[in-house]
């Protein structure tokens, strides 16, 4: 076969295999958002938890988030042919892991179903953007951005349909139970659609733990991607903080009812749907850089301007400026990481990329604690904000070459 050939059927079904990720990730997205926006928040007060108890759940989720998307980012790479069965685990894992934290009463049984929580998810975005990144090596940026605009959907839908269901017919216990059926239609869908498509394998291939280890060691020492990892990492740290409290502060701060916090939150989304497919579309034409450090200092600064923020107009033009800039500054992160190791190892470069995400998994705790000593949850966005801009300033000294 020549080499023509070969890439020619290799970017064969490249269009459905688009379309079920994005699908997959807003459905995925739709589990988080209803998860943090609404079910947390009721279950912090039906369980009567303080701020330092509720940001240890949190943190239990993420953590071993973190941990499992460094574990899927060397079996994307290892089973780069796989990737439909990664998607389908995924699935599963987050429709299980719902239905046991419905069923649970204990504190501490919760906070170790947390830690369960969090694999699930973890488990998604290494072999699915790393399929994506394969398939289309020439609209990484924007592709990427996209698959980011499923998720933004899924957020929207996840904290606004979520909540009226609720209200109307179930308790949040009863939801969290019946979550597991729409996964298993969803995997079977993903199995659909994917189960003959056929992907490009890299240069450097992972066989081994040894060698993702060692391919994990020959990144790090690259300077741009260390800072880039840095800058993720600080930029992490700020998101997991207003991830976590900005609700609590709506529904118990300013005591707004759960329907109307399910208004409030999803509009940090809307905005975002439009803006990812458009800030992929500019690194792609003038470089991630051009897009990454404005976006993120925009970010950090919105995240501190909540702190002065009057309740109505005012938070709500924040809540919607920072959703411009929240998820879809993730994608173009991970596309500058790519593009940083000249495409290789992909799996291993997104799950390096979510991985330093995640280790920002105990800043809830420790801010937590904060909010408990002063009793004002409006200071969490200060740090949040700072968070965030120290993550720009690491920015500057990132070279980014498009591969």
């Amino acid at each position: 076969m020549s080499k023509h050939n070969s890439e020619s059927e290799l970017y064969q079904g490249r269009n459905k295999l688009a379309w079920t990720v994005i699908i997959g990730h807003a459905i995925k997205h739709i589990y988080n958002s209803s998860l943090a926006i609404h079910l947390m928040p009721e279950m912090k007060l039906a369980l009567t938890l303080n701020a330092s108890q509720f940001g240890a759940l949190a943190s239990a989720r993420q953590l071993t988030g973190g941990l499992m998307t460094m574990i899927a980012g060397y079996l994307g790479d290892r089973f780069s042919n796989r990737a439909a069965s990664m998607l389908i685990t995924s699935m599963i894992l987050i429709g299980v892991s719902f239905f046991i934290t419905g069923r649970v009463h204990n504190y501490w049984i919760l906070f170790f179903v947390m830690m369960l929580m969090g694999i699930g998810p973890s488990l998604y975005h290494p072999p699915a953007i790393s399929a994506l990144s394969r398939k289309f090596p020439d609209r990484r940026g924007l592709l990427i951005s996209l698959h980011g605009t499923g998720g933004s959907i899924g957020e929207v839908l996840g904290g606004s349909i979520l909540i009226a269901v609720l209200i109307t017919f179930f308790t949040w216990r009863d939801l969290m139970q019946l979550s597991i059926l729409p996964v298993l239609i969803v995997s079977v869908f993903i199995w659909l659609m994917m189960r003959n498509l056929r992907f490009a394998t890299d240069n450097l291939q992972v066989y081994s733990l040894k060698l993702y280890l060692s391919s994990l060691l020959s990144l790090l020492k690259n300077k741009s991607m260390l800072l880039l990892v840095l800058s993720t990492l600080m930029r992490s740290m700020g998101s997991s903080v207003l991830v976590t409290f900005l609700p609590i502060y709506l529904r118990e701060d300013l005591e707004l009812s759960a329907n109307t916090v399910g208004i409030y939150m999803p509009l940090s989304q809307i905005i975002g749907i439009g803006s990812q497919p458009v800030m992929g579309y500019l690194s792609d034409r003038f470089g991630r850089k051009f897009v990454l450090i404005p976006g993120t200092a925009l970010f950090g600064i919105f995240a501190v301007l909540l702190n002065l923020a009057e309740p109505g107009f005012q938070l709500i033009v924040c809540i919607i400026a920072i959703g411009a800039f929240w998820y879809p500054l993730h994608s173009i992160f991970i596309a500058a990481a790519i593009d940083v190791s000249k495409g290789k190892a992909q799996s291993t470069v997104v799950a390096l990329i979510y991985g330093a995400g995640f280790m920002g998994t105990f800043s809830p705790v420790i801010v937590g604690l904060l909010i408990d000593l002063t009793n004002r949850t409006k200071d969490s966005f200060i740090v949040s904000g700072v968070l965030i801009l120290i993550a720009t300033a690491l920015l500057f000294k990132i070279n980014i070459k498009k591969n």
